[in-house]
C-alpha cells in the first residue's frame, strides 16, 4: 500500500511540474523571428466592399477532393475571424448546381454571368477564391495557398496572395506555435507548441489564419489620415 501511495505522489509532482513546461521565454514560439507572407498585392483598402462569396477552396490534382472538402470550413472560420466583412459561402453541392463544379480555380476562366450570378444571388459585393498549390500532410508539413479578392461589379482584383508555408522553414515553425500559443491552448500541461507542425488541420488553420490577415482593412487607420492631412 505504501508502495502505491508514493506512486501516485510522484505521479502528482510529474503533472504538476509538467504544467510549469511552457516554452521557455526566449523561445521561438515567444520571440521569433516569425513569417511574414511577401508575395501578397492589395489596394489600401476594401473600398466599400461589405458582402464577400467565399468560394469552395480548390486543391486541383494536387489535393484529394475530401481533402480540399475539409478545408472549406478551416478557411471559412479563419476569414470571419478577421471581421472585415459579411461573408457567404456555398456548399460544394450548391456551388455545384449553379456552376457545374464543386470549386473553381482563381485562374480558371469563369462560368458565363458568373460574377453576375454572384451579385443577383447572394447580394456580393466581391469573390474570394481560394487555391491550394502545394499540399504537404506529413511532416513537414507544408501548404501552399494563392488566394485572390476581387470585385463583381467591373471586376477589379482587391488583394492577392500567393505564399506556400512549409514546418521546415524556421520561421514558418515559429509562426505556427506562436500562433497555437496564443490561440488558448497555453494552459495545457507541457509544451504541446510543436503538436501544430504534426497536425494538418492545425497547421492549416494557422496558415489560413496568417493569409487572410494581410487582407487590406476596411478604412486607413485614423493616424494614416491624420499623416496625410499634414502631408
Amino acid at each position: 500500500m505504501p508502495r502505491i501511495s508514493l506512486s501516485l505522489g510522484l505521479l502528482t509532482l510529474i503533472l504538476l511540474s509538467a504544467g510549469c513546461m511552457t516554452p521557455a521565454i526566449n523561445d521561438e514560439a515567444r520571440v521569433g523571428p516569425f513569417f511574414h507572407p511577401k508575395n501578397v498585392v492589395s489596394d489600401l483598402t476594401l473600398g466599400g466592399v461589405r458582402r464577400v462569396v467565399l468560394l469552395p477552396v480548390w486543391g486541383g490534382q494536387g489535393v484529394p477532393e475530401e481533402s480540399a472538402a475539409s478545408l472549406d470550413p478551416v478557411f471559412r472560420q479563419a476569414l470571419q475571424d478577421q471581421n472585415r466583412f459579411e461573408i457567404v459561402a456555398p456548399s460544394r453541392q450548391e456551388f455545384l448546381s449553379r456552376f457545374g463544379a464543386e470549386a473553381l480555380s482563381s485562374t480558371a476562366a469563369l462560368p458565363h454571368d458568373f460574377m453576375s450570378t454572384l451579385k443577383r444571388v447572394y447580394g456580393a459585393d466581391a469573390v474570394m477564391f481560394v487555391d491550394i498549390t502545394v499540399y504537404r500532410p506529413y511532416p513537414p508539413l507544408a501548404l501552399g495557398i494563392r488566394g485572390k479578392l476581387a470585385t463583381v461589379n467591373a471586376p477589379h482584383l482587391i488583394w492577392a496572395f500567393d505564399n506556400v508555408y512549409s514546418a521546415d522553414n524556421p520561421e514558418v515553425a515559429a509562426g505556427a506555435r506562436h500562433y497555437f500559443l496564443h490561440s488558448g491552448n497555453q494552459d495545457v500541461p507541457g509544451d504541446l507548441t510543436p503538436a501544430i507542425l504534426q497536425s494538418p488541420s492545425r497547421f492549416a488553420t494557422y496558415a489560413s489564419h496568417s493569409a487572410f490577415a494581410t487582407l487590406p482593412p476596411v478604412v486607413l487607420p485614423a493616424l494614416t489620415h491624420a499623416s496625410d492631412a499634414r502631408n
